[in-house]
C-alpha cells in the first residue's frame, strides 16, 4: 500500500465528512418537506386537479423537447460528420458549446429578440404582409428555447459516436456504392442508435426540471411546469400546502427519472481497427445539402446570440454601471460564486480523495464498495432534488426562526455547490486518478507527505484542473436564478435577479444591457477555464 494509514484515515474521514454533509443538507430539506406537508400533502397530489395538470404539461414539454432536440440533431451531426475538413467545421463545433455554458435567462432573451413579438422574424413577417405574429410565450416557446439548448448537447454526442465509426467501414462503403440511405441504415444509424436513450434521458431530465426557461416564457398557467409552480406557490400565492405537494411530486418525478436512465444499456465496443485516419467519399455527393442544414443550424444557434449582442450594445451601458444597485448584485453574484466554486472543489477534493483511497486498497469488503459508490452517487443528488425543491425544503425548514431571507446567501451558496458538485467532479477526478498514478510511487518512496506533497508534487500538477474546475464552477453560479427566485428582494439581489426583475418591470433596454455584461462576465469565466486545453490537447495529438 502506497499511503500510510494516516494518510488512509485522513481521506476516509474527509470523504465520510463531505458525504455527510450532502446528506444532512438534501436530506433537511426533504424531512422539513414531508413534515410540513404530512399526508395532506400526498393526498394533495392525488386530487388536486391543478396539480395533475402541471404534471402533465411537464411530462409533454419534456417528452415533445426531447424528441424535437433528437430529431433536428440527427441530420446535423451527420452533415458535421460528412465534411470533416470544411474550414468553418471547428468554429461551428465552437458555437454548439456556447448555448450549454450561456445563463439560461440570457438565451431566454437572445431567443426573444428574434422569435418574440417585436423579434427579427415577426419584423420580417409584417414586411410580407403576414400581421399575425409568431407567439414566443407558451408551449411554442418552451419547445423552441430547450431545442436551441440541448440540440447542441445531442448533436456533439452523437458527433462524437460517429467519429469513433471504423474507417475500414467507409472504405467498404465507397467499394459496394452504397448510397446516402444504405449508409445511413448500415453504418449511421447503428453508431447513433445506442447512444439515443442515454441523450434522450439526460435531455428529458433538464426539461422535466425546467425553471428559469419556463418562468420566462412559460406565459401563464396552461403552460407551468412543477417547479414553477412550486415557486409561483410560495411566492405569490404564499400556499405552502401546495408547494410542498409539488415538490414531493418533483422529487418522485426525478427519482423515476433516474431510475430508468440507470437501466440504459451501455454503448457496445466498436471492435479493433487500424487506426487508420476516416475519408469519407460520400461527403462529395452530399455537399450542398450538408451545408444548407449546416447554415439553419448556424443561424438558428448564432441569431439569439447576435441579438443579445446588439441589443445589449443599443442599452446605456455606462448608466447600468453607474447604478447602486449593479454593483451590489454583482457584489452579491461574485461572492456567492465565488464561495459556492471554493466550497464545491474542497468538498470535491474531499471525495475524491476518499475514493482513490478506497480504490487503492488491495482489500475492499462489502462496507468499502458501498461507501465508494454512495460518494459517486452523492455528486449528483442535485438531479433528485432539483435546486427549487431545496431552496422550498430550507424555507420551510427556517420559517420557524422568523424571516427565511435572512438565510438566503447561506442557503443559495450551499445550493449553488451542489449544482457545480457534478461538474468540478468530472474535471478533477481523471486529473487527480492519472497524477496520482504517475506520482504517488516516487512520493512514497522519497517520504513526502502531507503539506509538503501538495506544495511540491500535487499542486503543481492539478493546478491547471482546480483553476478549470473554478472557473466552471463561478460561471455556473453566476448565471444561476432557480436558486435565487423564491429568496430574490430588495436586500439580496443577484444579477440574474436584476435581469429578471428588469425584465418583469417592463425596462427592457435595461434588461438586455445587463444580459450583456453578465454574458461577458460568464464567457471570461468559460474562456478563462479553458486556457491551455489547446495548448496541451494539439501536444497530445503530436504524440
Amino acid at each position: 500500500m502506497l499511503q500510510t494509514a494516516a494518510e488512509r484515515q485522513r481521506a476516509l474521514t474527509g470523504g465520510a465528512v463531505g458525504l455527510a454533509a450532502i446528506g444532512l443538507f438534501v436530506g433537511l430539506a426533504a424531512f422539513s418537506l414531508l413534515l410540513a406537508g404530512g399526508g395532506s400533502a400526498v393526498a394533495g397530489i392525488l386530487l388536486d386537479p391543478y396539480i395533475l395538470r402541471v404534471l402533465r404539461f411537464t411530462v409533454l414539454q419534456a417528452l415533445l423537447s426531447t424528441a424535437l432536440s433528437i430529431i433536428l440533431a440527427i441530420p446535423v451531426a451527420r452533415a458535421l460528420a460528412r465534411q470533416p475538413h470544411f474550414a468553418g467545421r471547428i468554429w461551428i463545433i465552437r458555437l454548439m458549446a456556447v448555448p450549454m455554458g450561456l445563463p439560461v435567462l440570457i438565451g431566454a432573451l437572445g431567443l426573444i429578440g428574434i422569435w418574440g413579438r417585436q423579434g427579427l422574424l415577426n419584423a420580417l413577417l409584417m414586411q410580407l404582409g403576414l400581421a399575425e405574429p409568431v407567439s414566443i410565450y407558451g408551449l411554442t416557446g418552451i419547445l423552441l428555447a430547450h431545442v436551441f439548448f440541448n440540440l447542441p448537447l445531442a448533436c456533439r454526442l452523437m458527433l462524437a459516436g460517429l467519429e469513433r465509426v471504423p474507417s475500414e467501414y467507409w472504405l467498404m462503403a465507397s467499394s459496394l456504392g452504397m448510397r446516402p440511405p444504405s449508409i445511413f441504415r448500415f453504418i449511421e444509424w447503428p453508431a447513433i442508435r445506442p447512444l439515443i436513450a442515454g441523450i434522450a434521458g439526460l435531455i428529458f431530465m433538464l426539461c422535466a426540471t425546467s425553471f428559469t426557461l419556463v418562468l420566462t416564457l412559460g406565459g401563464g398557467p396552461a403552460a407551468t411546469t412543477i417547479e414553477v409552480a412550486i415557486y409561483q406557490s410560495l411566492r405569490f400565492d404564499f400556499d405552502p400546502g401546495r408547494a410542498i405537494a409539488l415538490s414531493l411530486l418533483q422529487i418522485a418525478l426525478t427519482a423515476m427519472i433516474l431510475g430508468a436512465m440507470s437501466l440504459l444499456p451501455l454503448a457496445a465496443d466498436e471492435g479493433l481497427t487500424t487506426g487508420k485516419d476516416i475519408k469519407r467519399l460520400d461527403g462529395v455527393s452530399a455537399r450542398v445539402t450538408d451545408a444548407l442544414i449546416l447554415l439553419i443550424a448556424v443561424l438558428f444557434l448564432g441569431l439569439p446570440l447576435v441579438s443579445v449582442i446588439m441589443a445589449g450594445l443599443r442599452a446605456d451601458l455606462l448608466k447600468l454601471l453607474r447604478e447602486q444597485i449593479f454593483w451590489q448584485s454583482a457584489g452579491m453574484s461574485f461572492a456567492i460564486s465565488l464561495s459556492a466554486a471554493l466550497l464545491s472543489i474542497i468538498l470535491s477534493m474531499a471525495i475524491i480523495r476518499a475514493r482513490h483511497a478506497i480504490a487503492s486498497s488491495r482489500r475492499r469488503g462489502v462496507a468499502s464498495k458501498s461507501f465508494f459508490t454512495a460518494m459517486g452517487s452523492a455528486s449528483a443528488m442535485i438531479l433528485l432534488v432539483p435546486p427549487v425543491v431545496l431552496a422550498t425544503g430550507w424555507f420551510m425548514a427556517l420559517r420557524p426562526f422568523g424571516d427565511a431571507s435572512r438565510f438566503a446567501p447561506l442557503i443559495v451558496v450551499l445550493i449553488n455547490m451542489l449544482m457545480a458538485l457534478p461538474f468540478v467532479m468530472r474535471v478533477l477526478e481523471p486529473a487527480y486518478v492519472v497524477h496520482q498514478r504517475r506520482t504517488q510511487k516516487l512520493a512514497a518512496s522519497l517520504g513526502i507527505t502531507g503539506t509538503a506533497r501538495w506544495r511540491l508534487i500535487d499542486w503543481p500538477a492539478l493546478r491547471k484542473p482546480l483553476l478549470t474546475a473554478l472557473s466552471f464552477a463561478m460561471a455556473l453560479s453566476l448565471g444561476d436564478l432557480g436558486a435565487v427566485a423564491l429568496f430574490g428582494s430588495e436586500g439580496f439581489v443577484t444579477l440574474p435577479w436584476l435581469v429578471y426583475s428588469r425584465m418583469g418591470s417592463y425596462r427592457t433596454n435595461d434588461a438586455d444591457g445587463l444580459a450583456l455584461i453578465l454574458g461577458m462576465i460568464c464567457l471570461l469565466l468559460t474562456i478563462a477555464g479553458t486556457a491551455g486545453q489547446s495548448k496541451q490537447g494539439s501536444e497530445s495529438g503530436g504524440r
